[in-house]
């Protein structure tokens, strides 16, 4: 008996919808929709080979597609190929690690969305049919997702027809900033910068403005920022500015024997400021602390702060904070203070300024008082330095911070704000230069200089320290403009191009 064959090109081919209506028993059918060879039997249609679920996909390749994409809305574009040792895949989903973001389709490649900026990925992609699903694919390699920018912030403060631009970043969205774009309103005028600071210029004097800022990478452009605050340009004249606190008292040792040690000095700052035409800024010049007179302890006090402040402008400079009156281990003092011995004990050290969060400090730390006979008594803090004990019967003040030193013969250059001198019996020391009181051993001791912020001398025989020196303010600006309208009589220079105001008092200043 003969056997017909029929080759595979012969065999009825289609998706399930398309079978023979009639079909005789025995009649072969490739189903491509299940991807099996069927047989037709009295039953109904049966595939040859029992079914399989696909095998999990390979080579699985990301790429980043960072242009144009919203910050925190990456995109990845995730490649394959299809294993063909098992079932025929109908459908693949592609999931991210971290995140576990997913796309899903039916062929190669497919596309993650939703991705946050920055952030490293990896990728599996798994396949499946009407039997199953695969297993994963191996992870494909880490690809950052990258996006445009994150929307920066902005602050601005105004001058003369210009405004200061105080930009502060966002997220880079995972590529380098490149460029701001900073936008007026009005006038909607745009200038760029690849700077967080920036000068905008061309602005009209007297009239409100806001501005608003993108940032740029190489993916496109950010959201702008929410609007800045207004501000209002407009004609001054740029003054710098020196503003020193009262210095402190010094300490007061028990009795002879027993070390004070030297006050500390005011805390300074200095800058500059666009002060506005015809607006009056207020000038309080700090006094100084009174020194140690407690029985057995300092009990001095600090120097009193000093300001400016007006339209625009607080600015603050600090004298420490009290002395502590402590029987029996002597008084610790702030800035502005120094601590007093006695017999059972050193005195405490004079603590710290308050900084403040800004540079430089405010102030250090007054001296510690001292016990026993020729005791050692520390100085008085200055703003060069901390108080320290020497190895001398009394530490000197330290150095004070020297300012507009070239402004010859104009009556603010030199020192200011120097700390006081330790007081003992055994030899007391000097002030630091800038007006530090020397220290004493009876008698009276040396006050702080009048308007140089220093610290008051020691005093080791229990008599009381020298008070501290009241504070000071000065102010220049270029070239010899027309005066200032001012009260609290300062005193005027005109010098090496500059115009001074030295402040002994409290009062203001006009421009």
């Amino acid at each position: 008996m003969s056997i017909r064959k029929s080759s595979v090109s012969g065999t009825p081919s289609g998706n399930t919808a398309n079978r023979p209506a009639n079909p005789a028993v025995g009649q072969t059918y490739f189903n491509g929709e299940l991807g099996i060879l069927e047989i037709y039997t009295s039953y109904g249609w049966f595939p040859t080979v029992a079914p399989q679920t696909p095998a999990a996909p390979n080579s699985v390749v990301a790429t980043n597609q960072g242009t144009s994409r919203a910050y925190n809305n990456g995109q990845a574009s995730v490649a394959f190929n299809v294993t063909n040792t098992a079932g025929t895949p109908s459908t693949f989903t592609v999931t991210s690690s971290p995140g576990s973001y997913t796309a899903t389709g039916s062929s190669s490649p497919l596309t993650v969305t939703g991705l946050q900026s920055s952030t490293q990925y990896t990728y599996t992609v798994t396949a499946a049919n009407t039997f199953g699903t695969s297993s994963a694919s191996s992870a494909s390699s880490a690809v950052t997702a990258t996006t445009v920018p994150q929307a920066p912030t902005i602050s601005a403060q105004s001058g003369n027809a210009i405004a200061l631009i105080t930009i502060t970043p966002g997220g880079t969205g995972g590529s380098a900033i490149t460029q701001y774009s900073i936008t007026s309103n009005p006038a909607t005028t745009t200038q760029t910068t690849s700077n967080t600071t920036y000068t905008f210029t061309g602005l009209a004097n007297n009239t409100a403005y806001t501005f608003t800022v993108t940032a740029t990478n190489a993916n496109g452009t950010s959201a702008a920022s929410a609007a800045s605050s207004s501000v209002t340009p407009s004609s001054g004249v740029t003054v710098e500015y020196l503003v020193i606190a009262g210095g402190g008292g010094g300490g007061r040792g028990a009795n002879e024997g027993y070390g004070g040690g030297g006050g500390g000095a005011g805390g300074y700052r200095s800058s500059s400021f666009l002060f506005e035409t015809g607006t009056p800024y207020t000038v309080t010049v700090g006094g100084g602390g009174s020194g140690g007179s407690g029985n057995y302890a300092s009990n001095m006090t600090n120097g009193i702060n000093s300001s400016i402040s007006g339209s625009g402008l607080s600015y603050s400079s600090t004298g420490g904070g009290l002395g502590a009156t402590v029987f029996g281990t002597g008084g610790a003092g702030g800035s502005g203070g120094g601590g007093g011995g006695h017999y059972s004990g050193p005195g405490a050290p004079g603590g710290a300024g308050n900084a403040g969060g800004y540079s430089p400090v405010e102030g250090y730390n007054g001296g510690s008082g001292q016990s026993g006979g020729n005791a050692q008594a520390g100085s008085g803090g200055g703003a060069g330095g901390a108080g320290s004990n020497a190895t001398g019967p009394g530490g000197p003040g330290s150095n004070a911070h020297s300012t507009w030193a070239t402004a010859t013969n104009s009556g603010v250059s030199g020192f200011y704000a120097g700390g006081g001198g330790g007081g003992a019996s055994g030899g007391s020391g000097a002030g630091g230069s800038g007006g530090g009181g020397a220290g004493q051993n009876g008698g009276t001791s040396a006050s702080g200089t009048a308007n140089t912020g220093s610290g008051g001398g020691g005093n080791g025989n229990g008599t009381a320290g020298g008070g501290g020196g009241s504070g000071i303010i000065i102010f220049r600006y270029n070239g010899s403009l027309t005066a200032a309208s001012t009260t609290g009589s300062p005193n005027r220079y005109e010098t090496g191009g500059y115009t001074y105001y030295k402040f002994n008092n409290t009062g203001s200043i006009t421009f």
